[in-house]
Order: C-alpha cells, then sequence, then structure tokens
C-alpha cells in the first residue's frame, strides 16, 4: 500500500522503470501532480466479523454510513489465495420467480 502527502492511500499495481500506475482508494481530486507518495508498508486489509454486518463502509472498511467507527476487532487480508477445489464449502442457489409486468 502507498499513501500520498494528502493522506489519501491506494495500492501500487503497475512499476515500470518511469512510472508506477497505483489504484486510488479515495478523492482523486486531493492528489496533485510531484505530491510526495510513500509506502506504508503494509498489506490491504479491512475489517472482519459480525460487527459488519448492516454497515455501509468504503473500500478499505472504513465507516460512511454516518453510524460512528466499527467495533470489529479481526481484520482480512483483501487479496487471497483462493481455497482449492476440495476444500470449498457448497453453495445452494434459488431461483426466484418474480413477475413484472402483464
Amino acid at each position: 500500500m502507498v499513501e500520498f502527502s494528502s493522506g489519501v492511500k491506494g495500492i501500487a499495481l503497475n512499476l515500470e522503470n518511469e512510472n508506477v500506475g497505483i489504484v486510488v482508494f479515495g478523492s482523486d481530486t486531493a492528489i496533485k501532480e510531484g505530491d510526495l507518495v510513500k509506502r506504508t508498508g503494509s498489506i490491504v486489509d479491512v475489517p472482519a466479523g459480525k460487527a459488519m454486518l448492516g454497515r455501509v463502509v468504503d473500500a478499505l472498511g472504513v465507516p460512511i454510513d454516518g453510524r460512528g467507527a466499527l467495533s470489529a476487532h479481526e481484520r482480512r487480508r483483501v487479496e487471497v489465495k483462493a481455497p482449492g477445489i476440495i476444500e470449498r464449502k457448497s453453495v445452494r442457489a434459488y431461483a426466484n420467480r418474480v413477475k413484472s409486468g402483464r
């Protein structure tokens, strides 16, 4: 993860000789050409657990629903290796039919 001098965070995806491509997690209007960008030394993780139920959060897990801070103490990495086919749990899909129109 990286952080701009304005406090906006992002993740570096394209690493080239002269350029770095960054996905910005927040408003890009606060970022200007020539701004200082630093590595945070951390991997992207977000709050997890029952405290997240019913809450509205942004891409980094920061609450945006006006209901105050989260009480979630558990955090999970955003990018993880998917479990193998044998280890996965089954999921049942149900078809719901709703009439619309005539």
